[in-house]
């Protein structure tokens, strides 16, 4: 009978630090941003952001593949900076936030891609239509206590999409040859974590 309970104890010392390698993280929206540019009249880039945001991020720190990501992003917290365009880019043109009021990012497979950084692919819900994209990743950092005690950790991802796969097409005719709004969008999120 001791025997058996020894057992069991060294199964479960074993199996602990398997279970302890995963934590949680909450992206912290106050310290992250989630951007994006276009190509505006074929001669300049049109920045914006959106405003609102949530997600969590699970850290497997003995595994990084074992990680997963998750992001909403409320699409009428959309900001260039230029209240009319905003207004068109959140009207059934574009982004349809009647309809359509949050974007989605859920990962489906981490990747290593040298050191200190991450392919991360998953399906991107827009406009409601889902594709897969890869995000090219710069972290995470290390580990950082803020003064107020919370441990901290950030990372850059970035991605370019076509808005058309999204069925995102409006657009108009320029004279000189062109159109007024490009189809590749960049997308970059500067991600800021609080250890749950």
């Amino acid at each position: 009978m001791k025997n058996i309970i020894v057992s069991i104890s060294t199964i479960i010392a074993l199996a602990l630090p398997t279970f302890a390698s995963a934590a949680t993280w909450t992206i912290d929206p106050d310290h992250s941003n989630i951007g994006f540019k276009v190509r505006h009249l074929m001669v300049s880039n049109v920045k914006g952001s959106f405003e609102k945001h949530t997600g969590t991020v699970e850290i497997d720190d003995k595994d990084i593949t074992k990680s997963k990501v998750e992001v909403s992003i409320d699409t009428n917290s959309i900001n260039t900076n230029v209240q009319k365009r905003d207004e068109h880019l959140r009207s059934a043109d574009f982004f349809d936030v009647a309809k359509y009021p949050t974007m989605t990012f859920v990962s489906k497979k981490v990747a290593t891609a040298g050191k200190d950084k991450l392919k991360v692919t998953g399906d991107l819900t827009l406009h409601g239509i889902t594709r897969q994209v890869v995000l090219d990743v710069e972290g995470p950092t290390k580990e950082s206590k803020d003064p107020w005690g919370n441990i901290r950790k950030g990372a850059t991802a970035t991605t370019k999409i076509n808005r058309k796969d999204f069925g995102l097409v409006w657009n108009k005719a320029l004279e000189t040859g062109g159109v007024a709004v490009g189809e590749e969008i960049t997308i970059t999120l500067e991600i800021e974590m609080i250890k749950k």
